[in-house]
Formats: structure tokens, C-alpha cells, sequence
């Protein structure tokens, strides 16, 4: 399993929901057409153009992917994908997980019709198949890993997308983006969907600036119970929520030192991501906190309210820890990054 699939598969552990072995769709013995489903509102307004000139690109891994022509049936492997080709107004044929997608993910809805191809630690691959896409968008950690040569016996091209990178996670972000925009014709809309990303950053920037916050240390994070065990996991340095904050003005207060002292297990390379108890949350003393909110599902958040140590933190106590909204992505493409920041800012002016 690589590293990508690992994190969606802890996301999804750590807000005590996961999909795992939601089923496949049987496979049908006639022709798939095309997924007809009602353009969302964005994409009804949409006035970019589909270019139909041959596809040339290095993907995230470094290898190069040649089309004829831009992908028009694509098979989506991963939730930030699946997100990123509705913004551009793509419907995939295929998705792995579409329960967990829209248990987990608001920033694009996924219309209903799409083939289930399973989980996607282990995708159903003749399910896959079977509706004919031109293209396979999958994550990977590199070149090597076992689920492209799956993918490349069927003789459909795969695009593998890089699932973080902690020295850039926004602009990893919004590479991944592009590379999709690219194979599918879309170019012109990602670059318009990206310009209004980079002005949606820009206005939050200048809204935080004008708050005056008692410090600007802080910290996000997610959490799980399990057998009645609260783990908290803190958003350290290399994480996508962590680089939005700091673009905001802020300071990550999860360094190396406080977690070397309060983190269990280290923290991951590549989705800088830690884990600790509520204890380990003292360790960032006045910083401001946000944090997932699983709302509906999971109950991480109802067991952490309830703490006794969580209630004493001074951050809970002057009103400066905040539940982002439900169904923000941690790890999605523009649209729930933009929606990260929404609540970052939401929190940080609130009167």
C-alpha cells in the first residue's frame, strides 16, 4: 500500500468510519455509455474550453503519459482526484469508495450512476475495466509501486499523481490539480480555477492580518476513539492544513521538540502528521486551536469536549479553539482547501 492510500485510509480510522470493502458495482455485459448527470452550478456557468489537441505530460512520479486526445472517460482512484475532476467538470465512469467520497467530502458532490469500483487499497479492477475509461488516475509514492504495473496490464494509460509533498503542500495541491486539468482537456479551466484559488488566499490573507490575536501560534488536528481510547493527531510541519495556516500569518506550535516529548510514533515524512493523547495538547500552551469536526459520525470530538484536560487548555478556555465545519477534506484538491481556509478565517474573525 502506498503512502497515499495509507493517510486516506487513517483519515478515514481516525474519524472511526471507514469504507473499506464497500462493495463493488457487477459488471455489465453492454456497452457503457457515458455518465449523464446535471452539471453542478459552477459548471453550468462554465465557459472554458476543452482542448482536443494530443496529451503530453511527466506525471507525479516522473513518468511521461502520452494521449491522442484528452481522457473523457476516466477511472478515479482517489477522493482528492475524484474532487478535482468535478471541479474541472469531469464526471469520472469509475470511482473507488464513492460512499466514503460523500460521507467525507462536501466540496463536490459526485452524482449519482458512477461505478463503485470497490475500495481503494484494492480496487475491483474488471469492474474497473469494464467501463471503458481512457484513463486511470491513481496515487502513488513513486514510480515503482505495485498497483501501476496492475493498472498498466489492462493496456489503458494511468496517470499517477503524487499524494503530498511536505516541503509544498499547497503547491502539490494544485500540481495535481493541473496534471488532471492537462489530461483531460481542461487546462484552461484549471488555470481559472487555480488564479481564483491563489485571490481566494490572497483576501484571507489580508482579513487575518487585520485581527489582532493574542498569538499566533497554532495548531490543527483530527482524532479517533478506539475501545474507548481518545488519540489526538496533531498537524505538524509538511501537513496541507498546517501550510494553510502558516500562509494565513500563523505559526505552527507542533514542533520537532514538543513532539520528540508528547508524540507517539513520530511523525509521518511525508503527510507530517503526529499522534499523541489530549495530554500531548498541553504541550502547545496558548496556541490557538482548530480542529476536525466529525460531527454525525465517528465521536472523537463529543469524548475530547467532555475531557477534563481539554476543558482546562487555555485556548478552550478564552473561546479560541474551533471545530472546523463537518466534511472539510484534509486532503482534497482546491475547492476544500478553499473551504479549509473559509474556516480558518471564519474562526480567527469571529466576534
Amino acid at each position: 500500500m502506498t503512502s497515499a492510500r495509507r493517510l486516506a485510509t487513517l483519515t478515514a480510522v481516525a474519524v472511526a468510519l471507514i469504507a473499506s470493502g464497500c462493495g463493488t458495482t457487477s459488471v455489465d455485459e453492454t456497452e457503457p455509455e457515458a455518465v449523464a448527470a446535471p452539471p453542478s452550478e459552477d459548471c453550468a456557468a462554465d465557459t472554458t474550453s476543452t482542448s482536443t489537441d494530443p496529451v503530453t505530460l511527466t506525471d507525479g512520479v516522473g513518468r511521461e503519459v502520452e494521449l491522442d486526445q484528452p481522457a473523457a472517460r476516466i477511472a478515479v482512484l482517489e477522493w482528492q482526484q475524484v474532487e478535482d475532476a468535478l471541479t474541472l467538470c469531469v464526471t469520472p465512469v469509475a470511482v473507488a469508495d464513492p460512499e466514503g467520497y460523500r460521507t467525507w467530502v462536501s466540496a463536490e458532490e459526485l452524482p449519482e450512476g458512477v461505478t463503485d469500483v470497490g475500495n481503494r487499497e484494492e480496487p475491483d479492477l474488471d469492474t474497473l475495466y469494464a467501463q471503458d475509461p481512457d484513463l486511470v488516475i491513481v496515487e502513488a509514492a513513486g514510480p515503482d509501486d505495485e498497483i501501476i504495473a496492475r493498472l498498466e496490464e489492462r493496456g489503458v494509460p494511468v496517470l499517477v499523481t503524487r499524494g503530498a509533498d511536505p516541503a509544498d503542500p499547497v503547491g502539490n495541491m494544485l500540481d495535481v490539480f493541473e496534471q488532471i486539468g492537462a489530461a483531460t482537456g481542461r487546462t484552461e479551466r484549471a488555470d481559472q480555477v487555480v488564479r481564483e484559488f491563489e485571490d481566494h488566499l490572497t483576501g484571507a490573507r489580508e482579513q487575518v492580518a487585520d485581527v489582532d490575536l493574542p498569538t499566533t501560534d497554532f495548531l490543527f488536528f483530527d482524532g479517533w476513539l478506539q475501545g474507548g481510547n481518545l488519540t489526538i493527531r496533531p498537524y505538524g510541519q509538511g501537513a496541507l492544513f498546517t501550510a494553510l495556516g502558516e500562509e494565513l500569518g500563523m505559526t505552527s506550535a507542533w514542533t520537532d521538540d514538543i513532539n520528540d516529548a508528547y508524540g507517539d510514533g513520530g511523525v509521518d515524512p511525508s503527510y507530517g502528521l503526529a499522534q499523541t493523547d489530549v495530554e500531548g495538547l498541553t504541550a502547545v500552551g496558548e496556541a490557538n486551536l482548530f480542529y476536525a469536526n466529525d460531527e454525525g459520525v465517528g465521536g472523537y470530538v463529543e469524548e475530547l469536549e467532555k475531557n477534563p484536560i481539554w476543558t482546562s487548555l487555555p485556548a478552550v478556555q478564552e473561546e479560541r479553539a474551533h471545530a472546523f465545519p463537518p466534511r472539510v477534506w484534509g486532503a482534497g484538491g482546491p475547492r476544500s482547501t478553499a473551504q479549509a481556509i473559509d474556516a480558518f478565517v471564519d474562526s480567527l474573525t469571529q466576534e
